[in-house]
């Protein structure tokens, strides 16, 4: 597949990084030519140093002939131009741009995006994705990571595992027998940095971080086997009152069951819009590094903070600090992935990274095969990927322990009409089943040569 792909941030890098990885044909362009250089330096891909909305420029990053466009610039103007110069003068078939402003998301102009006005195929919103991302870490707050699939019949769940785990040292096939009726697969674990798919007779040590796939209904019993305790989140406090703070309090708000926000901004324009979106939500203007305007938000009887600001280092310096003064639980919007490692020194109990989920909202729609969701684990080392099969999937038809899976992939979880299943070796795989699957990165192409026969991202 010949992809172009605007916008060498780290959004962009990424993406090139995934699709160079499979051999597809990629060309980043950005006006930026030391971005371009590090892309080129560091991937197999050809890039362009120009600005992406030019058509003579996407004429020299092979738009003639290209499948797909990909505008993720910073300027939602420049990406929504890009996609029209793409469809108008090369007719590329296939084009996701990412916005930002809420005003181009409102559901009210979603006609804007038909093909006979503003040609854009698929549109990514950061903000709306982050926010949904914070929603799901407060839903399980013991996990340091959460995303749903199988239409919310499955959790993936990300779980640090410590020296009171009830089950460490126990092989994994030993927990099937012990738990015979939890509906939970570990399908990752990480250990001294390096992330594996295990092994039935792999055993579970202190430090490890763990990925395990759950049936929805049985959360709370999966965190609780592994030592994590369960506790509804009734009061939060959101540092950070921007689009996505924003986003996050409102969710609340709609919530059936009462949940108490307080929301600090630092900005007085953004409180004060802040204030007027919101109805049963407290604003407060103010440093949300303050110890005086914690204490004023009642950190100390809150159930958890969220930091959501655009400053990596203020989320995390306002997470430590609500858990110096008393607040059980922080999550924190991180951008620089180099900074994650520093998360568990710190006792920050679960981070956001906004690029990975973009990163994964992207994938989504790129996949081959009827490929329906994908998440990005970690610094891209793994990806969860949920699909149907297809009757001319060479799975289809035959049980887990005969299909030739890759050492890095495990089935985690398989929808059958709408019933959630835990995979075991017998289970069969049949055409219009819903798997969710667990691959390393190295293994992602052959995971997508089993789920399909042909090119279908259509």
């Amino acid at each position: 597949m010949k992809v172009i792909i605007c916008g060498a941030g780290q959004v962009g890098w990424q993406i090139a990084r995934h699709l160079a990885s499979e051999k597809n044909d990629v060309t980043v362009v950005d006006n930026d030519a030391d971005l371009v250089r590090r892309a080129t330096d560091t991937l197999d891909v050809q890039g362009i140093a120009g600005f992406a909305s030019y058509p003579d420029i996407l004429e020299r990053a092979g738009a003639r002939d290209a499948d797909m466009i990909i505008a993720a610039t910073y300027s939602d103007e420049v990406n929504m131009v890009t996609c029209q110069v793409a469809h108008s003068v090369f007719a590329i078939p296939r084009k996701i741009a990412r916005l930002r402003s809420q005003s181009y998301l409102t559901a009210i102009y979603s006609d804007l995006y038909r093909r006979e006005h503003m040609p854009i195929d698929v549109v990514i919103s950061p903000e709306r994705e982050v926010a949904e991302a914070a929603l799901q870490r407060l839903a399980a707050p013991a996990a340091f990571d959460t995303e749903s699939f199988l239409g919310g019949g499955a959790q993936l769940l990300g779980i640090d595992i410590d020296a009171e785990c009830p089950v460490i040292n126990t092989p994994l096939r030993q927990l099937t027998d012990l738990f015979s009726t939890l509906r939970a697969v570990v399908v990752g674990v990480r250990r001294e940095g390096t992330l594996f798919a295990p092994e039935p007779g792999d055993q579970l040590f202190p430090d490890d971080q763990i990925y395990v796939f759950s049936h929805t209904d049985d959360v709370d019993r999966t965190l609780e086997i592994f030592g994590k305790t369960t506790k509804k989140q009734e009061r939060v406090v959101v540092v950070g009152g921007g689009n996505v703070g924003l986003a996050v309090a409102q969710a609340l708000e709609a919530r059936a069951q009462r949940v108490r926000a307080k929301v600090i901004e630092k900005s007085r324009s953004r409180a004060e819009r802040a204030a007027d979106a919101l109805e049963r939500t407290i604003v407060l203007h103010g440093d949300g590094l303050s110890r005086d305007l914690l204490h004023e938000a009642n950190i100390q009887r809150a159930d958890a903070v969220l930091a959501v600001t655009d400053d990596d280092k203020t989320n995390m310096l306002a997470a430590v600090r609500a858990k110096a003064m008393g607040c059980p639980m922080a999550i924190c919007l991180v951008n620089d992935p180099s900074l994650v490692p520093l998360m568990r020194p710190l006792g920050i109990d679960a981070y956001i990274n906004p690029r990975a989920t973009t990163v994964s909202s992207i994938l989504r729609h790129i996949r081959h095969g009827r490929v329906r969701g994908v998440y990005s684990i970690g610094d891209a080392e793994a990806e969860v990927i949920e699909a149907q099969v297809l009757s001319t999937s060479p799975i289809a038809g035959r049980a887990i322990r005969e299909i030739d899976f890759p050492e890095g992939v495990l089935v985690g979880a398989v929808q059958k009409g709408d019933k959630v299943i835990r995979p075991v070796g017998g289970t069969r795989i049949d055409e219009g089943d819903v798997i969710a699957l667990f691959s390393l990165a190295a293994d992602v192409p052959e995971v997508e040569r089993l789920l399909q026969v042909s090119i279908d991202f259509f």
